[in-house]
């Protein structure tokens, strides 16, 4: 048969026995449940000891029946109180409540495995506060018929009409939910790192000879500086305004110029870096990843570093004391920006390409001369860069940048220029 068993501290036990088992073996499986001792245990049915010399069904426990189990007083206890104060009436509350409170205090143990599972309970016996204490067992013992009452409707369900439709649809939620909650127990056993909270990678680097914190976003297909960095930096009046448009990823921003090379120090070592510029105030500097790319960098999360040129040079990511409050990702959740990309993540991916300046556009088929030797070639150099991404406008513009130079206007699109 099935009982079970509640203890002081609130724990649960369920045990399948034999109807005529003795309650010294009932007491040592609990010893084993509950790290209570044998000798300190006092099993209650109906408000009353059952000797360990007893049996079971010779006690009239029945199988769904529930006991109590107590810590025996202590010898030095004379006069402690009898079992029946230690009992409890049908709503959950003490019988005799001071009675309750002494025993609860006068056990170390019960008291450290109460602090550990019900630490609300433990500071109402603590404090002798026997309102608070009586009310909290009452709310439990509320909770635990509701839980029962749940359980109970579950089954209910389970031997309702099959063909019932809304019962299959609350069996299979019923289902579902214990499995995310089974799913949920297994991670805080076996991952309960991934329940932390992850810090976003910063590294310290200066702009034109201005430290900011860099967050490194290799899912950031470009570099980017927020325009008041820019101007922060001394770096606005660089700004080539025909590369405009639009940075789309986790939300859009506007994107309202690029800055093609500037001087990025990452530790003691100068790089070149050029900068699309965005019109976004909540962001500063994204280390892109056209940039990883450019100067073979590598995160390694190993040691906890950024790897610049090709392992050559290493600087540590910032821990979550070195940045700014409004760099933390809770802070920046508390405040979003509404029409930017996702400051919690600040996945920006402008397009690939960007859109192509403002200035002179190709000239229709029907409008050109012959062609000459001259522009069969330069049409190969079109196609072959347009077989790489690019569309058409994009490709002839960067070609007119660099005179025709194939090789310095691919350099260019890739942004490596």
């Amino acid at each position: 048969m099935k009982v079970t068993v509640l203890t002081a501290d609130e724990r649960i036990v369920s045990l399948d026995v034999e109807p005529d088992e003795l309650v010294e073996n009932v007491k040592a499986i609990l010893e084993v449940e509950t790290q209570i001792s044998l000798g300190q245990q006092q099993l209650l049915f109906n408000g009353k000891e059952i000797p360990n010399t007893a049996r079971l069904n010779g006690s009239g426990v029945v199988d769904g029946d529930l006991l109590m189990l107590v810590s025996a007083p202590t010898p030095s206890s004379v006069g402690g109180p009898a079992p029946t104060d230690l009992a409890v009436n049908p709503d959950g509350t003490a019988i005799n409540p001071i009675a309750l409170l002494r025993h609860l205090r006068g056990d170390p143990s019960i008291m450290s495995q109460l602090q550990q599972s019900n630490p609300q309970l433990a500071q109402a016996v603590s404090n002798d506060n026997i309102e608070l204490f009586q009310n909290l067992l009452r709310q439990q013992h509320q909770q635990r018929l509701l839980m029962q009452q749940q359980r109970q409707q579950e089954i209910d369900l389970m031997n309702a009409d099959p063909f019932d439709v809304e019962a299959q649809k609350k069996i299979e939620e019923a289902i579902r939910q214990k499995n995310v909650d089974e799913n949920w127990e297994a991670a805080i056993e076996h991952n309960p790192e991934a329940f932390a909270r992850v810090i976003m990678l910063y590294v310290d680097m200066e702009v034109n000879g201005f430290p900011l914190k860099a967050f490194v976003d290799s899912g950031a297909q470009s570099t980017i500086i927020s325009k008041q960095c820019a101007e922060r930096c001394g770096l606005l009046r660089l700004m080539d305004q025909r590369y405009k448009g639009i940075a789309k990823g986790v939300g859009q921003s506007e994107i309202v110029g690029r800055i093609h090379v500037a001087p990025l120090k990452i530790g003691k070592n100068f790089y070149p870096c050029s900068f699309t510029v965005l019109d976004q105030p909540d962001l500063e500097f994204i280390f892109g990843l056209d940039m990883l790319r450019k100067h073979q960098c590598s995160i390694d999360l190993n040691d906890n570093v950024l790897r610049v040129g090709g392992g050559e040079h290493a600087v540590p990511f910032l821990q979550e004391k070195d940045l700014p409050l409004h760099l933390h990702d809770d802070k920046r959740l508390e405040e979003p920006t509404s029409g930017a990309p996702s400051s919690s993540t600040i996945n920006v991916h402008p397009p690939a390409p960007i859109h192509a300046p403002a200035g002179p556009v190709s000239v229709p088929e029907s409008n050109k001369r012959a062609r000459s030797p001259q522009d069969v070639q330069n049409e190969g150099k079109v196609q072959r860069l347009i077989e790489l991404g690019f569309d058409r406008a994009t490709v002839l513009q960067a070609l007119s940048l660099f005179n025709g130079n194939e090789e310095q206007a691919a350099s260019y699109l890739f942004g490596g220029f």
